[in-house]
């Protein structure tokens, strides 16, 4: 898959487009993409991704985004999908306060180049998000463009959103938010060095640092994971999110991995983290001991979660 961005962006009027920040790549986005695909294909057309960096909405209104996906996770799963093209805008306040006509007219068709357009059923876009669907309708009859609309996608009687997956992932809801996004949430994170305490508890553990700050980190808890190394290496494990309350009174919120069956050093590894189901809240416990007996059943819990 070809990545352009900034001055990199090359013309082609043979673009089968369509835009958004497709953060989650869920069912949602699957259903356009997968659509937006075959179209191309079928008219001999270049499938084409129009996202944005930064967030859009981080941008217009000052305040952070949680993102379920980074660039490169998008990227990714763009391309396992078939896309061929995967063009990245940055978003400037002077890109958001572009009129929709001036969007379509000056990006999509001028910078990017547009044969046809594939949007969902709820698309908006251009200064206020005044764009819509009527919107490209009337630009496609006078500029030659075709406009193809995708409806909304549901599930287990939920329409598909990154804002509903993100309220599941913050409430604990690890399968209800798999459900949406088509496969398990996935953490990506950089192994570091922690307090080694796990190590001692005969549980030894990998503090696992978010690859970007806004990524979402699920609800505190005990969750089972499979965990995924650079050389395609998986194991099945269990993740604490949360303060360590039986150490620490007050301790940062960290994301702490045990692999089962894995024997080696991750520290400064990369990991993908898949986030399978919640097994519990985090706990104080009295004891030592306690704490070492409740992870024994955790990793039973977890076991029988991952083999469901």
């Amino acid at each position: 898959m070809i990545r352009e961005t900034g001055p990199a962006i090359m013309r082609d009027d043979a673009s089968v487009v369509t835009t958004g920040t497709f953060d989650g790549v869920h069912l949602g986005h699957q259903a356009i993409l997968r659509y937006l695909v075959d179209r191309a294909r079928a008219i001999g057309g270049v499938p084409t991704v129009v996202t944005f960096s930064p967030h859009p909405r981080e941008v217009v209104t000052g305040e952070p985004v949680p993102l379920l996906t980074t660039l490169d996770e998008r990227a990714d799963l763009l391309e396992a999908l078939g896309v061929e093209r995967f063009v990245v805008l940055p978003f400037s306040r002077d890109l958001s306060l572009l009129e929709p006509e001036a969007y379509v007219e000056d990006v999509l068709r001028g910078t990017v180049g547009l044969r046809e357009i594939v949007i969902g059923y709820d698309h908006r876009f251009g200064r206020g998000r005044a764009g819509d669907r009527a919107t490209l309708e009337r630009l496609g009859a006078r500029d030659g463009f075709s406009v193809d609309v995708i409806p909304e996608q549901v599930e287990r009687g939920i329409t598909v959103s990154s804002t509903q997956i993100r309220r599941l992932l913050e409430a604990g809801d690890a399968a209800g938010a798999a459900a949406l996004l088509g496969r398990p949430y996935r953490l990506t994170g950089t192994v570091v060095h922690g307090d080694a305490r796990g190590r001692l508890l005969g549980v030894p553990t990998a503090n696992v640092e978010p690859t970007h700050r806004r990524k979402v980190v699920p609800k505190i808890g005990v969750y089972a994971v499979r965990v995924t190394l650079r050389d395609g290496a998986t194991y099945g494990g269990m993740m604490n999110v949360g303060r360590r309350p039986t150490f620490e009174a007050d301790g940062a919120v960290r994301a702490e991995v045990h692999l089962f069956d894995f024997a080696g050093d991750l520290y400064g590894r990369t990991v993908c983290v898949d986030v399978v189901a919640r097994l519990r809240d985090e706990m104080r416990f009295e004891s030592v001991d306690a704490l070492v007996a409740r992870l024994g059943e955790d990793r039973a819990e977890a076991l029988a979660a991952l083999a469901a």
